[in-house]
């Protein structure tokens, strides 16, 4: 028998056609075998982020999240997102660089897995407010493992999103 569990995934990109990489993004999350998007948020737009703080130069980010009912392994299903990434240009030369790409698992089921390749939940996901707040947005009762209510972790901080107005993504 085939078990499927629930995963929170975290799309951003700030590098070509934002929009339109993010929605064929989640257009081919859904065409993952063993994959179902179930709700899927709208888009925010943030600075960009990098390791000693916001960066005002760098191409602003739009950001979405999604929610999946998989039976893949949390490992297969990086695979696969990794995958999405590289079709969409995705390049790993800069820690927190620019991308065309981005997608993280932030959640899968209250896991919580550390390997070399994938930490659950997310590391830093309960302080990223463009991780939170499309979240939020699809899942009002979210809880991040470990950290508490999806809504409280976010009321908290000091990060501000923007709405960015578009079709909805599903």
């Amino acid at each position: 028998m085939r078990v499927e569990i629930t995963a929170v995934l975290s799309l951003g990109s700030n590098l070509g056609d934002r929009e339109t990489t993010i929605r064929e993004a989640v257009a081919d999350i859904a065409r993952t075998p063993d994959v179902q998007v179930v709700a899927a948020s709208g888009l925010i737009e943030t600075p960009a982020l990098k390791p000693d703080g916001v960066n005002e130069d760098a191409p602003a980010y739009l950001n979405a999240a999604v929610i999946v009912r998989t039976s893949l392994t949390p490992e297969a299903l990086l695979d696969a997102v990794n995958a999405i990434e590289q079709y969409h240009g995705r390049v790993r030369i800069e820690r927190w660089g620019d991308r065309t790409l981005d997608i993280d698992i932030v959640d899968i089921a209250g896991l919580q897995i550390s390997t070399d390749r994938l930490t659950l939940p997310h590391p830093g996901a309960a302080e990223r407010a463009f991780v939170l707040a499309p979240w939020l947005d699809i899942d009002p009762d979210a809880t991040l493992t470990g950290h508490g209510r999806v809504a409280d972790l976010l009321a908290v901080l000091p990060d501000q999103v923007q709405r960015y107005e578009a079709e909805a993504l599903l």
